[in-house]
């Protein structure tokens, strides 16, 4: 496996567009199209909130009933959620704007949105959108580029990545771009996330790898403690690569899966290092945990720790607001037989030990911690398990951004 260039459109017979359709943001693209030549089986995994927008409601129907989809129309600025019946209704003019441009069907459009709450989308200015995106949509490197540009809102970056890899001696690539800097939290974090692929696979086993693989990345990370309305993940396998249908379990369905792992987690951890007002992206490494389930419950409470993140942003080593979080957490483990570290790049500090701090610098403390990724390992010594959340710290950008959101 290796990565290569681009994101959506790195695999074989996926095309992208944008298109300034002006719906919040002025100056700039805000919409994006996904196209596949041909029509795709589609997986995909969707917000745990009670209160759900409208495009999730329309994906997940589609998703559950025929696993088909063709086109993914994305918006930036108004995220479609709580607004009715009006609301799902412009779900389906949207699809249905995509089968008269495109000739194919209404209910093989999935649809996707994100920004502000409670507003109603511009439908209008959403179907000249899609007009537009119709007509450019291409192949490049560079649309798909231009497509994870356009889905940002408080994001700093675009988010994208792609891998190739043999499967049945065909040459198989998965790619990918999402977005998300605020509102995210474990249990689908929230984001908007698209993945194009043109591997062979049935639709039980693409979404069998989706589901699975989603527990280990992007529900491993949290920016705020809030999980978002409009968390949507999407997987389209068009089977352009050629190679022998994957519809079981074995190597080539396990080849595919550490792909698209590869591809999850690295997406996640742009996500969490882009949180809003972040200047550092924070992970956290349990080792030796007694269950998978201990080591995620204990990294997942450091890293959504509002002290540990404040702490974090200070390149203060304040490790007793770790043990805290940890302690806090609801699992069993003794702080009388563990070991806490800080680790960025190659240095790496004990700070912890059986009870007690040890006699470590706080200068190199420092200097570690203000590095723009930080690792506390944290040892339990408890079994051989381990897991990683990812996370970022606290700044006073964090509340600037969020006070005035809407405006």
């Amino acid at each position: 496996m290796k990565i290569i260039e681009g994101g959506v459109t790195a695999a074989k017979g996926f095309k992208s567009a944008s298109a300034a359709a002006g719906i919040k943001y002025q100056g700039r693209t805000d919409m994006a199209m996904i196209f596949s030549d041909k029509p795709c089986r589609a997986a995909g995994t969707f917000t745990s909130n009670l209160v759900k927008a409208a495009c999730v409601l329309w994906d997940r129907d589609i998703v559950k009933r025929s696993g088909k989809a063709q086109a993914v129309v994305i918006n930036a600025g108004i995220a479609n959620a709580c607004t009715g019946k009006e609301g799902f209704m412009y779900c389906q003019e949207s699809a249905q704007c995509v089968e008269k441009a495109l000739g194919i069907p209404a209910n093989h459009v999935l649809v996707a949105s994100t920004g502000v709450i409670g507003m109603q989308l511009p439908i209008d200015k959403i179907k000249n959108g899609i007009k537009e995106m119709s007509k450019k949509l291409d192949g490049s490197v560079l649309s798909g580029t231009e497509s994870a540009k356009a889905i940002m809102t408080t994001d700093t970056r675009k988010k994208e990545l792609a891998v190739s890899f043999p499967i049945g001696g065909k040459k198989v690539t998965i790619g990918g771009m999402c977005k998300g800097s605020g509102m995210i939290h474990p249990n689908m974090c929230t984001m908007l996330g698209f993945l194009t692929t043109d591997c062979a696979i049935s639709r039980k086993m693409l979404q069998k790898a989706l589901r699975e693989d989603v527990k280990d990345t992007f529900n491993m990370i949290s920016v705020d403690g809030d999980t978002s309305t409009n968390d949507t993940l999407l997987l389209l396998a068009n089977g352009e690569a050629g190679n022998p249908e994957i519809t079981e379990e074995g190597e080539d369905f396990d080849t595919f899966r550490k792909a698209l792992h590869t591809v999850n987690e690295t997406l996640a951890k742009m996500m969490a290092g882009d949180g809003e007002g972040a200047t550092a992206l924070f992970e956290v490494k349990v080792l030796h945990a007694k269950s998978k389930k201990q080591a995620k419950t204990l990294s997942k409470s450091v890293v959504t720790s509002t002290l540990t993140k404040a702490a974090i942003f200070g390149h203060d080593a304040n490790w007793g607001r770790i043990l805290c979080a940890l302690g806090y957490s609801g699992e069993k483990f003794d702080p009388d037989h563990m070991e806490l570290s800080f680790r960025s790049k190659n240095k790496k500090i004990l700070i912890y030990k059986n009870g007690t701090a040890v006699n470590y610098s706080e200068e190199k403390a420092k200097e570690i911690l203000s590095a723009d990724t930080v690792t506390a390992i944290v040892d339990i010594h408890m079994g051989n398990e381990q897991a990683t959340a990812w996370g970022c710290d606290l700044s006073y950008d964090y509340v600037r951004i969020n006070a005035d959101y809407r405006s």
